[in-house]
């Protein structure tokens, strides 16, 4: 067996703590799968007094030691956030190291620049872990279903948010009140705006669809809405019409775009977070709890879907491992190879990359998409209204599919809607005018259809 592949843990909290623990107490394993040992050499934490590790460790509180450190040949980011781990990540991998990171607004915002940094020093930037804990989705996508067309692909992405609007939909109970469960059960942080405001989701569905389609990483162009909004009355009405509600990152190859100052008409990526209704006879409206699910659908493959724990100490250890693992089973192969591109890139040379031109797909308008939608119209119990909404509606060639009409609540009546699919222009210009109607007294709840016919 060749010489121990010498790793350093920048960060010993939950993911780093759980990473160190599952490479001591899996070694004999993990050594036999990745053909060497795997060694920790050197470990920063802001709390080193309080490591319980062995003493063989060099043990420091300044990251940059262990990126800086002639013995480290892997850095493992585990520090989350962007200050300091991007310049520790962009050092590191400058100095030619291999980094393995967890941190998905890091990849997800700046990725496009360290990528472009790993292929000039020829190292490896890895981060399976970054997304869904330790569901190998990154690997399945880059790897699996390499030889597919990826359609879409569709996700739970985020567990908090998965949880609360399970347990809104069990006991028909106030998105606030859930919360505060989610937060003393510690799946949600004292500021869970991340979470429920869609921007976790949104950082995962930028690197998922950017292994998908081969586009650069575009975290900043996704349409992003949170689940603050959803009430236990959606979530039941939504079920009486043969759905449930989950919070999805959607990425979908959508249809012909013309860009500004481009000649002629390509086809474009839809990327997309928001509370969707899905069909009850989707085994993807059954995951529930803190679990991820996500769901690709291949041109030659079809339909798989891939589930599991999206978070906790050992199922994204296992995720940060499995990449340490690949890469030293890269280098007892005597290459270096990225692990993911979605700046394009190839060989020149042994263990030397080049960089070619990411594609430049462009993105559909969110106006543009078209969907189906569940609208919750509350408004006076008077003759004559239905007649108004539907009139708006026609006017702006928009059909109903279905009609749920409730008994009158305080005065009003919850008017609840399924429409057939429309661009999403149209169905803005229609609520505003509905919205101006003497007869809605209240916001209108509005929650999207998923693109796929039980996960077709």
């Amino acid at each position: 067996m060749q010489a121990p592949l010498k790793i350093g843990i920048c960060g010993l909290g939950t993911v780093g703590g759980g990473s160190l623990r599952l490479l001591r107490d899996n070694a004999d394993e993990i050594a036999r799968r990745a053909g060497t040992a795997l060694r920790v050499v050197h470990v920063a934490t802001r709390r080193p007094e309080a490591a319980e590790i062995d003493p063989a460790i060099r043990l420091d509180r300044d990251p940059f030691t262990v990126a800086a450190n002639p013995e480290v040949q892997v850095v493992v980011e585990t520090m989350g956030g962007f200050d300091p781990a991007f310049k520790l990540v962009a050092e590191a991998l400058k100095s030619g190291k291999h980094v393995v990171t967890a941190n998905k607004a890091l990849i997800a915002e700046r990725g496009n620049e360290l990528f472009a940094t790993a292929a000039g020093s020829g190292a490896v930037l890895a981060y399976e872990s970054s997304v869904a804990g330790g569901i190998p989705i990154i690997k399945a996508l880059r790897e699996g279903l390499a030889a597919n067309r990826i359609e879409w692909l569709a996700g739970i992405i985020n567990g908090t948010g998965n949880f609360i609007i399970s347990e809104m939909a069990a006991g028909g109970r106030r998105f606030e009140d859930v919360l505060a469960q989610a937060q003393s059960l510690g799946y949600a942080e004292a500021d869970p705006s991340f979470d429920v405001d869609g921007i976790d989701a949104a950082h995962k569905l930028a690197i998922m669809a950017s292994i998908a389609f081969g586009i650069p990483l575009r975290f900043a162009d996704i349409h992003t809405e949170g689940i603050r909004a959803l009430t236990p009355e959606d979530l039941a009405y939504a079920a009486e019409l043969g759905y449930r509600v989950k919070h999805l990152g959607i990425a979908r190859r959508g249809g012909p775009v013309v860009e500004k100052g481009v000649d002629g008409v390509g086809h474009g990526v839809e990327l997309r977070v928001h509370p969707t209704l899905v069909s009850e006879n989707w085994l993807l409206s059954r995951v529930s709890g803190v679990d991820n699910a996500v769901v690709v659908k291949g041109h030659a493959v079809g339909t798989t879907m891939y589930q599991g724990p999206g978070a906790g100490a050992d199922a994204t250890a296992s995720a940060v491992v499995a990449d340490l693992i690949d890469i030293a089973r890269q280098q007892r192969a005597g290459a270096t190879q990225p692990m993911l591109p979605p700046l394009h890139y190839h060989h020149v040379g042994p263990n030397k990359l080049g960089e070619t031109a990411a594609a430049e797909v462009p993105l559909v308008a969110m106006e543009d998409i078209e969907s189906a939608c569940y609208l919750r119209i509350p408004a006076l119990d008077r003759m004559g209204v239905m007649a108004k909404i539907t009139r708006v509606l026609e006017q702006h060639a928009i059909s109903i599919e279905a009609v749920i009409q409730k008994e009158a609540q305080g005065g009003a009546v919850p008017i609840v809607l399924l429409t057939h699919a429309a661009a999403e222009g149209r169905i803005n210009a229609a609520l505003a005018e509905l919205g101006k109607l003497a007869e809605v007294v209240d916001s209108i709840g509005r929650i999207r259809v998923a693109p796929f016919a039980d996960g077709t």
